[in-house]
């Protein structure tokens, strides 16, 4: 049996899809949906990633956009069952960090590793070294989408909770001290650098080739610490 890709360029959740009942949810009822099927990811994704798609408000959650954009994938690892250190996280466990960044047909990536940090950490910490890269690259202004799986950095960059932990003095709303704070503050220090900076979530491990990279490529320093 051939196996398909669902698009859905409109309707009420954009994106690709590996099943009809999937895409079906999106479109069925939508008023003028439009959405089509392929037989291989590639051509799914340059259907979905064409020029017709309109960049999103800045620093959202986003599925559409044009083409020509920088596309940032980080994604980070750690083999031990935590996030915390002495909870399931073992000084010599494995963790490691990586990015991809591909822009006019180039691309640039790195990954590094670290014994006893946590699968959080290495999250944040791959963000921090993908735009730390950028503006060594000079390409801080151009239009950029980020494709990550972690909603712990996600979240408090979409839903305004890093404003408010600054405003707490680095305190959650629950009166605890914010994790990987040092980390956090450097994410605040560079993120100003960028104008046209958006964010979207994919599900890890799945059909996102960029996020599938980059978590082979943690892996493969794993494997060799």
């Amino acid at each position: 049996m051939t196996r398909k890709y669902y698009v859905v360029k409109k309707g009420r959740k954009p994106g690709i899809y590996q099943t009809w009942p999937e895409c079906q949810k999106q479109v069925s009822g939508y008023p003028n949906a439009r959405y089509k099927s392929f037989t291989t990811l590639t051509a799914a994704e340059t259907w979905f990633y064409d020029q017709e798609q309109k960049l999103p408000p800045k620093q959202n959650t986003v599925s559409n956009y044009s083409a020509n954009v920088i596309r940032l994938y980080t994604d980070g690892g750690s083999r031990n069952h935590g996030n915390k250190l002495g909870q399931h996280v073992k000084s010599n466990d494995k963790a490691a960090w990586a990015y991809l960044i591909c822009y006019e047909g180039q691309t640039y990536t790195d990954t590094a590793g670290e014994y006893g940090a946590t699968n959080n950490k290495m999250e944040i910490t791959a963000l921090v070294q993908a735009l730390t890269k950028l503006v060594m690259l000079g390409l801080q202004t151009k239009p950029i989408v980020a494709t990550l799986d972690s909603h712990y950095v996600l979240d408090p960059l979409t839903k305004g909770w890093l404003v408010n932990w600054q405003r707490r003095g680095w305190m959650t709303a629950s009166g605890k001290t914010v994790a990987n704070q040092d980390l956090w503050k450097k994410l605040v220090k560079i993120l100003p650098n960028f104008t046209d900076l958006h964010f979207e979530w994919t599900k890890g491990h799945a059909i996102n080739a960029g996020n599938n990279r980059v978590d082979e490529l943690l892996n493969q320093t794993m494997d060799h610490m």
